[in-house]
C-alpha cells in the first residue's frame, strides 16, 4: 500500500509561509504609532546610527592636588617684625613681587627694612603671619602654589590598573566646575596600594585655565583603556529593558510617526554610549530622548497601524497592517450596506491570529511526522 508523501520542499514552503505570517504579526505588535501631539508630549528625539571610534573606559573617582614641585614658601633670613603685608590668602602674586616687609632687629635709626619677595608666581594658599608679628628665620610666612597645572589623582581598582600605562588619557570632570571636561595624561602610579579598598592611585597631570581647580576638589574620571574604530554605538538612554532583554526603538522608514521596538545585543560601555553588536544598521534612526516613556505608549497613543499605512501608501489596509484584497473591500462594502440589519462580526485579535498560526504550524508538523512514519512501515503481504 502506497502512502502520499510530502516532500522537503513542500514542508519548507509551508513552514516559511506560517513563519512569515507570525513574524508579520509580531512586527505589527512591536510598532508604536504616535500623533504629532503625542511625539511632542513624549519629547521624542532621534539620532542616526553611524560607525565611529569607540573607547573602552573605566569610571573612577578621585581628587585634585597641587604639583609638589610647584609649591613655594616665603620666609625671612633675619629676625624682625612684620610691618607690611601686601598679599593675603587667595591673592595671585608674581615671582619677584614684594609681598612682605620686615623691620630688622639690627641696630639703626630707623632700623633697616627688608622687602621679602615672592619666590614663584602663583596663588597664596596659606598665610602664617600678621602685621606686627615677630618673625624668625625658621618661620614660614606665606605658602604659594603655582596652579597653572595640577594633579588629578584617580583611585583605580587593581584589576583595571594592568590596562593603564604612562601616557594613558582620561576625561576628567570636577564637580565644583559643573559639566566642563578636562583631558589629562597619566604620568605615574601611586607609591602604594590601598588594601582596604583594593585600589591604587593613578596620577594624571592636567592644565588649569583660570586657576579654577583647587587642591582637595572632588573629581570624576573616564579613563580610556582601549580604542577601536568603526564601531556601532548608541546613547545609553536609547537602550531599554533588562540585561537579558535589551531593545531600542527605531524610526520606521516608511510609516510616518511610527517606531519599531527592536531587540539588540549590546557590548561594552564607553561613557554615555553603548556598543551595539546586532539589531541595528548604519543609517537607522534610533530614539534617544523619550525612549523610556515610548515603551509604555503602545497602540493607544494616537493613530492606528491601519490609519498610518493608509496615509503612507494611499490605499486601504486591514487592522493588522496587511494589504486589503479586492474581495475584502467588496465584502466590507456589502457589510456596510446591511449594517442596519446585521450585527457586525467581531474582528479576530492579533493575539488570536498568532495563536492560530502557531497551532497550524504544529498541526502540519504532526501530519508530516505521521505520514512519514506510515510510509516507512512495510505493507502486509
Amino acid at each position: 500500500m502506497n502512502s502520499a508523501k510530502i516532500g522537503p520542499r513542500t514542508l519548507v514552503r509551508l513552514f516559511l509561509l506560517i513563519s512569515f505570517s507570525s513574524l508579520q504579526a509580531a512586527e505589527t505588535s512591536n510598532t508604536v504609532i504616535l500623533t504629532e501631539s503625542g511625539i511632542e508630549a513624549l519629547g521624542i528625539q532621534t539620532l542616526e546610527v553611524t560607525e565611529s571610534d569607540f573607547e573602552e573606559t573605566a569610571f573612577s573617582i578621585g581628587r585634585i592636588e597641587e604639583i609638589p614641585e610647584n609649591h613655594g614658601v616665603l620666609s625671612s633670613r633675619i629676625p624682625g617684625r612684620v610691618i607690611g603685608l601686601e598679599a593675603r590668602e587667595g591673592d595671585t602674586v608674581t615671582a619677584g613681587q614684594t609681598i612682605v616687609r620686615v623691620e630688622s632687629r639690627q641696630p639703626g635709626d630707623p632700623p633697616p627694612i627688608i622687602d621679602l619677595k615672592a619666590p614663584i608666581s602663583g596663588l597664596v594658599i596659606e598665610s602664617h603671619v600678621r602685621i606686627g608679628e615677630p618673625v624668625e628665620p625658621e618661620k614660614e610666612l606665606l605658602d604659594i602654589s603655582d596652579l597653572s597645572e595640577v594633579l588629578a589623582i584617580a583611585r583605580v581598582p587593581e584589576h583595571q590598573a594592568a590596562k593603564l600605562k604612562t601616557g594613558s588619557l582620561a576625561r576628567i570632570r570636577v564637580a565644583a566646575l559643573g559639566d566642563e571636561t578636562f583631558e589629562g595624561k597619566m604620568i605615574r602610579f601611586g607609591t602604594s596600594a590601598d588594601r582596604a579598598s583594593g585600589t591604587i592611585d593613578a596620577v594624571f597631570q592636567i592644565p588649569n585655565p583660570g586657576l579654577r581647580m583647587r587642591p582637595g576638589m572632588r573629581a570624576e574620571f573616564d579613563i580610556i583603556l582601549s580604542k577601536r574604530e568603526n564601531v556601532l554605538s548608541v546613547p545609553k538612554e536609547s537602550v531599554q529593558g533588562d540585561p537579558g532583554n535589551r531593545h531600542i526603538f527605531v524610526k520606521d522608514f516608511d510609516l510616518p510617526n511610527a517606531y519599531l521596538r527592536t531587540p539588540v545585543r549590546t557590548g561594552q560601555t564607553s561613557g554615555d554610549r553603548i556598543e551595539i553588536l546586532s539589531g541595528v544598521f548604519p543609517g537607522d534612526e534610533v530614539v534617544t530622548q523619550g525612549a523610556y516613556p515610548l515603551g509604555f505608549a503602545g497602540g493607544s497613543s494616537g493613530a492606528s497601524l491601519k490609519e498610518a499605512l493608509d496615509a503612507a501608501h494611499g490605499h486601504e489596509h486591514n487592522e493588522d497592517g496587511s494589504e486589503k484584497s479586492a474581495d475584502a473591500k467588496e465584502e466590507e462594502h456589502d457589510h456596510d450596506d446591511h449594517a442596519g440589519h446585521d450585527q457586525a462580526k467581531p474582528v479576530t485579535s492579533l493575539r488570536e491570529k498568532i495563536f492560530i498560526a502557531t497551532t497550524a504550524l504544529f498541526a502540519v508538523l504532526l501530519l508530516v511526522t505521521f505520514l512519514t512514519r506510515k510510509s516507512q512501515t512495510p505493507s502486509e503481504p
